[in-house]
């Protein structure tokens, strides 16, 4: 077989190999690109929105129960409920706050535990301390959150909230957002819960929830 040859016959099983190369690669791309993602839940039975792709928080330093500093960072590793109010509130926090309690009941053990955080909307009255006494009622897996006024609105807002000051005969009144908020591990909006809330029905849509996170990611 003279050189010419071999050369050539050697540039053709390059270019055969080349060839099955790419088309491999194309099919294991093709294939992997067609597999689209669990679609989010339809939840709206349970008055629940599930973002497919959760939404970042607002960045804050705030100041929890404890007394101790808190950032967005550290609302990773655990599932959160977050409810704006304020612990003077005199009808819908509380309701809300029990809700959430009762809730923590139904959850079957095969869930993730969740959190529950309060962000308060009232912060000159709300300390640490007060905060430490109003949600240590409910739990001790329930949280507050204290601080500057404005960091409170930049996070209430970054969960689709808001809340407005005004007095009433001398007296600060607090109007508010109703709704729940759930935090994925990851620290983000994963999704929102508009009242009126059923603890039944808050438990199921976050069993729901939890899986659809679990099949979407599941080396997670």
């Amino acid at each position: 077989m003279g050189r010419s040859l071999r050369i050539t016959l050697f540039v053709l099983f390059l270019v055969v190999m080349l060839v099955f190369g790419l088309t491999v690669g194309r099919q294991v791309f093709l294939k992997g690109a067609g597999e689209s993602p669990v679609a989010a839940p339809d939840l709206s039975q349970y008055n629940t929105y599930v973002y497919e792709q959760p939404r970042p928080l607002a960045e804050f330093t705030l100041t929890n129960e404890q007394g101790e500093t808190v950032t967005r960072d550290d609302l990773k590793g655990q599932w959160t409920f977050v409810f704006v109010g304020y612990t003077n509130c005199p009808d819908i926090c509380p309701a809300a706050m029990a809700n959430l309690r009762q809730t923590d009941k139904l959850l079957s053990a095969d869930v993730p535990k969740p959190d529950y955080l309060l962000v308060t909307a009232d912060p000159e009255h709300d300390t640490p301390e007060q905060l430490k006494a109003y949600t240590g009622f409910f739990g001790e897996n329930f949280h507050g959150l204290t601080g500057d006024l404005e960091t409170l609105r930049e996070l209430a807002k970054s969960v689709s909230a808001v809340f407005v000051h005004r007095e009433m005969e001398g007296q600060l009144l607090v109007d508010h957002s109703g709704h729940f908020a759930l935090l994925n591990p990851e620290g983000q909006l994963q999704a929102l819960i508009q009242p009126p809330h059923k603890p039944q029905e808050l438990a199921q849509a976050y069993q729901r929830i939890t899986q659809w996170a679990k099949a979407r990611n599941p080396g997670s």
